[in-house]
């Protein structure tokens, strides 16, 4: 995929990695994990980009799902003293505290809240937000030996955001889905949901890696246990993050993406809106 999108095929849009920014007046956002090209992101986003006081920000918060590189590397790009709150569970926010490159967010304009799953917590912005647990697995770094993705785990989280009558669910990696999460994702108006790979052994087959999809903490799209056949019953809207580049689902009008969309799935890219 990255070679067709350097080669400028048209049916393959770039995309940087997967973030998700929330606001209830356009004015204030909080992000859903901050991705190591989150500048990138904030010069293609007008609405993101600073204004007013010297080193202003509009972004006056992060939420993490998780301590993975992809999710805490864009903390760094938010580090010259602009006031900021930092949330996410007593294990990611323990990762992040020990390295010591994290020292750079000031503590006395860095707020970190520790968050507990399945407790409303408020966002600076004026939305309400939850975390919830999702069967998955310790950042890469964190690993010991064969860690087995864990089905309640601090480690990785789910993020729900409700404003008024109508609430989103953002989940960007997840094993499985139990029948709570099921449950719970039934609920929102929106989910943003795990796309990573589009068959388990899509990176071991390509020869791009040697771990399976479900070994690194993501169940695959297709399959008898598969985030198609899981998520089917969902009459939510349903958009999938967080894609690989082998996933072939980013190739518009490949068999994969047709099949994605004739099961009422929309495949996430860069600068999507979604109004609530």
């Amino acid at each position: 995929m990255c070679r067709l999108a350097w080669d400028g095929d048209p049916r393959v849009k770039p995309r940087t990695q997967a973030s998700l920014a929330v606001s209830a007046d356009g004015q204030k956002w909080v992000l859903l994990n901050a991705s190591p090209d989150l500048r990138a992101q904030i010069q293609a986003i007008p609405a993101l980009q600073p204004h007013g006081t010297p080193r202003g920000s509009p972004i006056v918060g992060v939420v993490l799902t998780g301590a993975e590189v992809d999710q805490v590397g864009g903390l760094l790009t938010l580090r010259e003293r602009s006031e900021l709150a930092l949330y996410g569970t007593c294990e990611t926010l323990a990762a992040v505290a020990h390295n010591p490159i994290f020292g750079v967010l000031a503590a006395d304009v860095v707020r970190r809240h520790p968050v507990a799953l399945a407790e409303n917590f408020s966002l600076p912005n004026g939305l309400n937000a939850e975390a919830f647990s999702v069967p998955g697995k310790v950042a890469l770094y964190l690993e010991e030996g064969e860690p087995e993705p864990a089905a309640d785990s601090g480690f990785n989280v789910g993020i729900g955001i409700k404003c008024g009558g109508v609430s989103l669910a953002y989940v960007p990696g997840a094993a499985a889905i139990t029948p709570s999460l099921l449950e719970r994702l039934s609920r929102a108006d929106v989910v943003l949901f795990d796309g990573t790979l589009f068959h388990d052994d899509e990176m071991i087959m390509s020869g791009a890696g040697t771990k399976t999809g479900r070994r690194m903490g993501h169940m695959p799209i297709d399959g008898a246990n598969g985030t198609l056949k899981q998520l089917a019953g969902l009459t939510t809207r349903r958009i999938l993050t967080h894609i690989n580049n082998t996933n072939p689902i980013l190739v518009d009008g490949s068999p994969e993406r047709r099949a994605v969309e004739a099961a009422g799935f929309e495949v996430a890219e860069d600068g999507m809106e979604i109004i609530l």
